[in-house]
């Protein structure tokens, strides 16, 4: 049982380091939000949308995935405790971002009137394109730095580049939307990747690494394991990248630019403010997995303790935000944006399935199963895709919400039957109660704001916020003991 504590105390530390940056970091990308959306309206975001897509399907189509293959490389490395070994890996990978950040910049650099008239219907935004070229370069430099503190557990360092780097982007950007508006997209976009670049470097210099001078020979051998495995993940992110980059291509053919401005700040809201707690909990997570990777049992204990901390963390936040949605809106954009309201309840409920699926589908990244990754990544994005274009069609963007939440409905029920014939998982009696309640609470609210009227909605719904998370506390108190980290640390403070 101790053990267990201790284990669930680890996930729970990291989670806490991460999640208090990443509070800051929402806070940040709220008030960003705010700016962007009354300084631009839907059809600015539609364009930063549509551009930073493109850039990001070139991105994962040249970045060979090393910024999250390298972390295992480097990982193992550093638990051999062997200097030189350490100091030739990241080598290899400080080496390899560079090629890799170079290609993409040059491959967006000479299609990029071909990518204006494809995303865009013409060439107006063709010298955006030419522009923007370069942040592929940066923005590959500053995953490798990224990659290095992840890998070798700095932690804290890695905290406060993702922080500073937040931080520093608001103060800059806001000024010159307002100074620029829709002309200061492109600016934006560069100065953003060039914020970021300086304080992952920054950071990164602070770990003493011994300088060594690799060959090219030792770079192709040394890091073939890294572009092996790092392809499969690339081309899983390029399917992401083109579904959604096809999506939103879709929605302004058949609709208009103004619907994938709200498609983005929809799922701007549910994927990048409440996904940040998947990004604060996998950056601990995957090396910890990947560390017990070789026997089924210590993976099956360790996705099922990550998966029940996951739950109980997000179910409160997910009841809230269905509960007081209309608000969150106008709060976080303006009137202007409240026809999203229908596709996020809808998508609210798909972000439970979504925190059990990617529980399971780290064991792929941490056995190394490059095969069985890649096929279960385009199935999911194949019919993920036909489903969001089918809502699109159908009912428009309410549309895209119940597309999520019927996607992440198969993905898991896939990824879980995939894992449990290859690995024998399964899940725990303890996790299947967790999902069961919170999850039925979330429907109980889902139901009070679609059907009853006001103030009611509220009323019920602010019940059963108060209700999932005194649940989730009493299930987290027997997990981690909070009281008594609370005593402790309170004893200690209070002796210093």
């Amino acid at each position: 049982m101790h053990e267990q504590q201790s284990s669930y105390r680890q996930i729970m530390k990291a989670t806490s380091l991460f999640g208090g940056v990443q509070v800051f970091q929402i806070l940040i990308s709220v008030i960003r939000s705010k700016f962007v959306a009354v300084l631009l309206g839907p059809e600015g975001m539609g364009i930063v949308g549509l551009l930073t897509t493109t850039t990001g399907f070139i991105g994962a189509l040249t970045n060979f995935g090393l910024s999250t293959s390298a972390v295992k490389d480097i990982s193992e490395s550093n638990t051999s405790g062997d200097q030189n070994r350490i100091s030739g890996v990241i080598s290899v990978m400080r080496r390899l971002a560079w090629i890799t950040g170079l290609l993409g910049a040059i491959v967006t650099l000479i299609l990029s009137p071909w990518l204006s008239q494809l995303t865009f219907g013409n060439k107006d935004y063709t010298l955006a394109f030419i522009w923007i070229s370069v942040t592929l370069l940066f923005n590959q430099l500053s995953s490798g730095q990224l990659v290095i503190l992840q890998g070798l557990r700095k932690l804290q360092y890695l905290a406060k580049a993702n922080l500073y780097g937040s931080l520093v982007g608001l103060v800059i950007v806001v000024p010159l939307y307002y100074k620029f508006g829709i002309r200061g997209i492109v600016p934006v976009i560069i100065v953003t990747s060039l914020i970021s670049l300086f304080f992952s470097w920054y950071y990164s210099r602070k770990v003493e690494i011994k300088p060594m001078q690799i060959s090219k020979a030792k770079t192709i051998s040394e890091g073939k394991n890294m572009l092996t495995m790092g392809f499969v993940i690339s081309l899983s992110g390029l399917m992401t990248m083109a579904t959604a980059y096809l999506l939103r291509i879709y929605i302004n053919r058949t609709g208009n630019v103004a619907d994938v401005g709200l498609y983005s700040a929809g799922f701007t809201m549910i994927g990048t403010y409440v996904g940040m707690i998947f990004t604060a909990m996998g950056t601990d997570y995957y090396p910890r997995l990947s560390a017990v990777a070789k026997s089924n049992e210590l993976s099956r204990q360790a996705i099922n303790q990550q998966a029940e901390i996951a739950i109980l963390i997000i179910a409160p936040l997910l009841i809230a935000f269905l509960v007081f949605i209309n608000w969150f809106v106008i709060l976080l954009y303006s009137n202007q944006f409240v026809a999203i309201n229908g596709m996020l309840y809808w998508a609210s409920l798909g972000m439970f399935f979504k925190a059990a699926s990617w529980a399971i589908g780290f064991i792929f990244l941490a056995k190394s199963a490059s095969k069985i990754y890649f096929w279960s990544e385009l199935v999911a994005e194949t019919y993920s895709l036909i489903f969001n274009i089918i809502g699109y069609h159908f009912w428009g963007l309410n549309g895209l919400g119940f597309s999520f939440l019927a996607g992440y409905v198969i993905v898991f029920v896939q990824v879980y039957i995939i894992a449990k014939i290859n690995y024998q998982f399964s899940f725990t009696r303890s996790f299947s109660l967790i999902f069961t309640i919170e999850f039925l609470l979330a429907m109980l609210s889902f139901t009070a704001v679609k059907f009853l009227n006001q103030p009611y909605p509220y009323i019920v719904g602010s019940i059963l916020i108060v209700l999932s998370a005194w649940y989730s506390f009493r299930e987290l108190e027997k997990r981690i003991g909070i009281k008594e980290l609370i005593q402790g640390f309170l004893q200690k403070n209070i002796k210093n």
